[in-house]
């Protein structure tokens, strides 16, 4: 007969490997980050069921020096944004942020940034303007041709 303990643990343990299984075949990610990640969703469904998590930020990582307000503009380079989580310049934050179990608002909230910090650097935003003005993209059909 399973005892309770077991039961949670082994719908935890499914319902972790669905949200994982159902994550990887809708995004690519390198086979290294996969432990961690199933990690961070354990750790993630764990706190909720305990009724310790209350946002995407990872509960584990206690408290969390928030930059100054130099240090945040210091983040923003035309040609990459600097992560608060590990120093490393970035042309867009979001894979980057997701990896590490968080969401744009999250990070924002985590790390005291404005609601107005950015995502992307400024110089991919313009390459990618570029690129879809070039194709034609965002006028009517038959002006593009």
């Amino acid at each position: 007969m399973m005892h309770k303990n077991q039961s949670q643990s082994g719908d935890t343990v499914a319902l972790v490997s669905e949200l994982v299984m159902a994550y990887v075949s809708n995004n690519h990610m390198p086979a290294t980050e996969l432990p961690a990640l199933i990690s961070t969703v354990h750790a993630a469904l764990i706190g909720i069921a305990s009724g310790t998590v209350t946002d995407g930020a990872n509960a584990s990582d206690g408290e969390v020096a928030l930059p100054t307000p130099a240090e945040i503009r210091k983040s923003i380079r035309p040609d990459g944004l600097v992560s608060f989580i590990d120093g490393k310049p970035y042309k867009t934050l979001k894979r980057h942020l997701t990896g590490h179990g968080l969401g744009p608002h999250s990070y924002r909230k985590r790390f005291g940034l404005p609601a107005d910090y950015p995502m992307t650097a400024a110089s991919y935003s313009e390459k990618r303007s570029a690129l879809a003005r070039e194709l034609g993209l965002g006028r009517p059909g038959r002006m593009a041709a």
